[in-house]
């Protein structure tokens, strides 16, 4: 059943909408000033007390060069000095959060993101790893998910083997698009030799998982060209592959606006490209998890969703939710309990905080009852395609139907469209909605309407 997808582009038209990713609920539009540092110590009180594991996130934000495309939050320099001051600051921000856990608290999970965390040199990565592993309990026997984020232009087989060495397990390469007259356009030239180089790299030194990721959308791309990295990609076979839908959003992200507009694929081209994808993986054995992943039969996503344990964080889809995510470094987001909290996304300013022994907590929210209530039901319909109105009234003690009788004749619409089947006992997507899934989710979203549908992406 969960291999099911159906291609339905009539009704794709129709509910293509702009709309959050759902990585939380509430989306960190919603986070405010009044939420700081002294809520996220309380939190992390509750979590030592709980003895809950943890999933810890370390935000690199340093790139060599910029990806005219990219939205994250980084810093692009050529000076590599630049990394040592800012990995003063996150030792310090290290030690001021580990003091309030228990060092019993296992790391089941590590991610470092960016930017680009292959900036830092192989003493300052040795560094780095060293000191999150003096404060935190990491594991050693290889078993927890422990990943990085790689630009295979700033990575060799020297750069694996100490990955590797320092226990990482999982690589996460971006690719976005083979086609040179397309990397040229987003300013990304990476020749398919250099990633072929590190997914033999990491296959011979037995990292576990090797994810991919590619972007549709771009400028200069064409159903056929981006049809022919497909194929190449699918030849490397990685575990998983994420296909993003690029959101060219040049008024919020200063960086698009080198793009050259004209250049952009109409959206009949980017919805051929879309189904031409889903065509090319689910054919060559890859499973729709949802939200523009996919993994091989075998690999952990796929698994937790065939066993209903799949999960939904910052991270992504993970089987590492029921963990406390602690996010160090500029801009980085915990979800601790009940409480999201963010620091600062200006590295001056993240960097004075620490200066002066404080956290660089500037904004975050706690989740009202009715906020875990939709959490729950986003969660459940964003991972699963599908919910039991029992397992939510007996977990909130509400009546699911009274709950959201404002909401009832969306579902009621939906449902004559044939995107979800809907009755007395559940909702259940078909496949012609599994694209369409973060549709489905804005109807239980309480904040959607208070928000500019131009800060979100669409769906396709």
């Amino acid at each position: 059943m969960l291999d099911a997808l159906r291609w339905d582009a009539d009704l794709i038209r129709r509910y293509d909408l702009a709309g959050p990713r759902y990585t939380s609920y509430p989306t960190a539009v919603q986070f405010h000033t009044q939420v700081g540092s002294f809520d996220l110590l309380q939190a992390l009180r509750e979590s030592r007390r709980a003895a809950r594991p943890l999933s810890l996130y370390v935000h690199v934000p340093f790139c060599a060069n910029i990806c005219y495309y990219c939205a994250c939050n980084k810093v692009i320099t050529k000076d590599r000095g630049r990394a040592q001051p800012y990995l003063q600051r996150l030792q310090q921000e290290i030690q001021l959060i580990a003091c309030h856990l228990d060092p019993r608290q296992r790391v089941e999970q590590l991610h470092l993101g960016g930017g680009t965390p292959t900036f830092l040199s192989h003493t300052e990565l040795r560094q780095l790893m060293q000191h999150l592993r003096t404060h935190f309990n990491l594991l050693d026997d290889d078993s927890g998910d422990y990943s990085i984020e790689i630009d295979p232009r700033e990575a060799d087989w020297s750069t694996m083997g100490l990955l590797r060495e320092l226990g990482f397990n999982r690589v996460s390469l971006g690719v976005q698009d083979l086609d040179p007259a397309v990397q040229r356009a987003i300013n990304r030239l990476q020749t398919p030799e250099q990633t072929r180089a590190i997914i033999d790299a990491a296959r011979t030194l037995q990292f576990r998982s090797v994810n991919v990721d590619l972007i549709y959308g771009l400028p200069n791309q064409t159903p056929q060209g981006f049809a022919k990295t497909v194929e190449e990609v699918i030849k490397w076979q990685p575990d998983r592959l994420s296909v993003f839908n690029y959101a060219h959003l040049p008024e919020r992200f200063m960086p698009q606006r080198r793009i050259d507009s004209s250049a952009l694929p109409t959206p009949a081209a980017k919805l051929a490209m879309l189904e031409n994808t889903l065509q090319q993986l689910t054919g060559a054995g890859y499973r729709y998890i949802g939200m523009d992943h996919f993994a091989l039969p075998d690999d952990e996503l796929a698994i937790a969703q065939e066993e209903s344990t799949l999960q939904r964080n910052f991270q992504g889809y993970t089987t590492h939710g029921h963990c406390d995510l602690i996010g160090l470094g500029v801009s980085a987001i915990s979800q601790i309990g009940e409480v999201y909290c963010q620091n600062s996304s200006d590295l001056n300013d993240y960097q004075n905080a620490l200066d002066n022994a404080q956290l660089a907590t500037c904004r975050g929210l706690e989740c009202s009852p009715d906020d875990r209530v939709r959490r729950a039901v986003i969660q459940q319909l964003i991972c699963h395609f599908e919910l039991n109105f029992t397992a939510i009234e007996q977990a909130f003690t509400i009546d699911f139907r009274g709950y959201f009788n404002a909401q009832w004749p969306a579902l009621e619409g939906m449902a004559d469209d044939r995107l979800i089947a809907l009755d007395s006992t559940g909702i259940r997507i078909l496949p012609t909605g599994r694209l369409l899934v973060r549709s489905v989710c804005r109807v239980f979203d309480a904040y959607l309407g208070q928000q500019s549908p131009q800060r979100f992406s669409r769906v396709i």
